[in-house]
């Protein structure tokens, strides 16, 4: 058992490049993606992503928030999936809290581009392997 869930899997996620993004589609089958990782974090309950407001994941999670996210540390061969919901976010505060420069390579017109939203995961439970072991625990 983890002795530090927080801290553990804190230190995992800061040290990957890449989040994986999961959705359900209109036919209630999941949808991977893999995205750049979190803009910002609170512990491992509440994550902030970037993303175009017209992709297909948005107008998922538009249709039904259930979502999934998994952070893979190669390395070591370990991983944490975190359960929850996911929020599509376009009001001015929360773009501008997680808008970094050169953003506008993504975003023409800046934090104020309509095509670009900010997707806020909560999490409820998750699901930690390591060491040939998975164990579950809550948020």
């Amino acid at each position: 058992m983890m002795k530090n869930p927080e801290q553990t899997i804190g230190n995992l996620i800061d040290k990957q490049g890449v989040a994986f993004i999961a959705s359900v589609d209109g036919d209630g089958f999941p949808n991977m993606k893999a995205m750049l990782p979190p803009r910002k974090r609170d512990g491992i309950h509440t994550f902030w992503f970037t993303t175009n407001t017209s992709s297909l994941r948005v107008s998922q999670y538009r249709e039904n928030a259930a979502a999934c996210i998994y952070f893979y540390d190669k390395r070591f061969f370990r991983g944490v999936m975190l359960k929850g919901k996911m929020e599509v976010l376009e009001d001015a505060g929360s773009k501008e809290m997680i808008w970094r420069d050169g953003d506008t390579t993504y975003y023409s017109k800046g934090v104020t581009d309509p095509d670009y939203c900010v997707l806020k995961f909560t999490a409820r439970t998750g699901r930690y392997y390591s060491n040939f072991s998975s164990e579950n625990f809550g948020i």
